[in-house]
């Protein structure tokens, strides 16, 4: 409007002032936008950080079923995933909800005080855009969710067939997996096809939404105009207000559309969070303390489901230092055994004890510190031998480390290595044998030192050889401890305090070796068995 006056040297003063005015706004607006960037930084990666740390926490607090039944690629994905959707919702609203409020809100305050009829015009387009907008969003979340839950699928099957690459060789299962995953790939592809085309077809109709305001304004501007209401400068501003809402507008569907689609990525780590741990401390749980080491098994029963019962009131107690063994056919219930007394899961009905301690009442740490386990089949991290073997005691010195590792026969074929303790030992020990493995399960069982021992066939996948040394370690390690050996190879047991006999959940024979031998039952025919029925 001042231009429109002519050249003077008052338009030219007045002028300059708005230029004074215009950049003052831009300062501020710069400095504001500066302050708003490092700020948001900041917080963003101290809340991703915690969310990260929150999830984790929470995931590793699970019960082992609850891994048992997850692919462990799924789960990486949704713990990567919740923490990035939240950088894209904070980054939508710091970034484009907040700005496009605040715009919104001052545009329309200034077209009411221009013309009422301009304001309202806006007005009205806007809150039938964000209708639109909503009805469509929470129309289209379903099929972001099933988007979502696709990928997890693939990104899942992707790590399975990961680990199992050795299998998948051997059994030329090569072509079958290929196959598999290109079936999921192929859901996935529709399933993202057909949330991006709901996409274009929304802005299609968006587009068409801005033609008709952007007519139907500028008419209106011109009846004003012949009225004498509007001035030149009120068609720059309106034109200048319409290509920045539009601008902003536009990308408000895709602004809330990403929103939606972090939201449903988040969904599925939403729901593990949200998923009470199945085993819990009890409240006011106590620290479990052990003084002499006796374990009771009493009326113990026990089922996976409601169909299939493990334990029906079983009962033992493995008095204080006693070496107990435990054998019997597969699925009779010995793992189980170990299981429930690891709490690895609680018992159905009756009490497991621990020097007179029912240990669904003592805090899970404590009750595993007191508990060391050597596994059948050992997994390792994906770190130095010496880390591992530290696991059993974080605190331990390399002379600890090494001394354990001796006592466990690994020091002689760790010297060999060229990095010797240092060596990474590949995802899950795959660069060493399942002797090896072995090996340094018990070096972390002895390091860990805990007055309960739990053999589970500690020795089963070692040579003879290794195995005549290992049971040295292992006679200097039971030593003053409580001992549960889970033993198929019954050669290994035959120095044990006591022996049991597990058929179905129930205790069928028990006592020492010799005992046993004379009875001419289960013990009897399977030692026959081992000792001379393969020849």
């Amino acid at each position: 409007d001042l231009l429109a006056k002519g050249q003077t040297p008052t338009v030219v003063h007045d002028l300059v002032a708005v230029l004074v005015i215009i950049a003052i706004l831009r300062l501020a607006q710069w400095a504001g936008w500066r302050a708003s960037t490092f700020a948001a930084s900041y917080a963003d990666s101290r809340i991703m950080t915690d969310l990260a740390d929150m999830c984790f926490a929470y995931l590793h607090k699970h019960s082992f079923s609850f891994f048992a039944d997850s692919f462990s690629g799924s789960l990486v994905k949704k713990v990567k995933w919740f923490s990035k959707a939240y950088e894209t919702i904070s980054d939508r609203i710091y970034w484009n909800l907040i700005p496009l409020v605040v715009t919104l809100v001052l545009v329309i305050s200034v077209l009411l005080r221009r013309n009422v009829w301009l304001g309202l015009g806006i007005f009205i387009w806007l809150i039938i855009f964000f209708v639109v907008n909503a009805l469509f969003i929470r129309f289209k979340l379903k099929y972001d969710i099933a988007r979502s839950e696709a990928e997890t699928k693939a990104t899942g099957f992707l790590a399975d067939t990961i680990t199992n690459q050795s299998t998948i060789k051997l059994f030329d299962g090569y072509d079958r997996e290929v196959k598999e995953s290109t079936r999921l790939n192929e859901l996935l592809r529709r399933l993202r096809l057909q949330t991006w085309n709901f996409g274009n077809y929304f802005e299609a109709t968006q587009g068409f939404l801005m033609i008709v305001l952007e007519i139907a304004i500028f008419y209106l501007a011109i009846q004003l105009w012949h009225q004498g209401k509007l001035t030149i400068g009120d068609f720059v501003l309106i034109q200048s207000y319409l290509i920045y809402v539009f601008n902003n507008i536009w990308d408000f569907g895709k602004v809330f559309r990403q929103i939606f689609e972090s939201l449903a990525d988040a969904e599925e780590m939403t729901v593990i969070l949200e998923t009470p741990h199945e085993v819990q401390d009890t409240l006011n749980a106590k620290p479990l303390k052990v003084t002499d080491g006796q374990v009771d098994f009493t009326k113990v029963d026990f089922n996976y489901h409601s169909t299939r019962i493990i334990l029906k009131d079983f009962s033992l107690r493995i008095k204080p230092h006693e070496r107990l063994a435990i054998v019997g056919p597969s699925g009779a219930g010995k793992t189980t055994m170990v299981k429930l007394l690891l709490r690895m899961h609680d018992v159905t009905g009756g009490h497991i004890l621990i020097d007179g301690q029912d240990i669904a009442h003592v805090t899970q740490t404590s009750q595993r510190q007191q508990i060391s386990l050597v596994p059948q089949d050992p997994i390792l991290f994906h770190r130095s031998l010496e880390e591992n073997i530290r696991y059993g005691k974080s605190d331990a010195t390399h002379e600890e480390v090494v001394a354990a590792a001796k006592s466990a026969h690994c020091d002689e074929f760790i010297s060999t290595l060229p990095e010797g303790y240092d060596t990474k030992v590949g995802e899950r020990g795959v660069k060493l044998s399942s002797g090896e493995r072995q090996r340094v399960a018990i070096a972390r069982a002895i390091l860990y030192n805990a007055p309960i021992l739990i053999l589970d066939e500690a020795t089963s996948s070692l040579d003879s050889e290794s195995e005549r040394l290992i049971q040295d370690a292992l006679d200097h390690l039971m030593k003053g401890k409580t001992v549960i050996a889970i033993a198929h190879r019954l050669s290994t047991i035959k120095k044990m305090d006591r022996i049991i006999v597990i058929e179905s959940g129930k205790i069928r024979e028990e006592g020492s070796h010799d005992e046993l031998i004379k009875q001419s039952g289960m013990y009897t025919n399977l030692w026959q068995l081992q000792a001379g029925g393969f020849i």
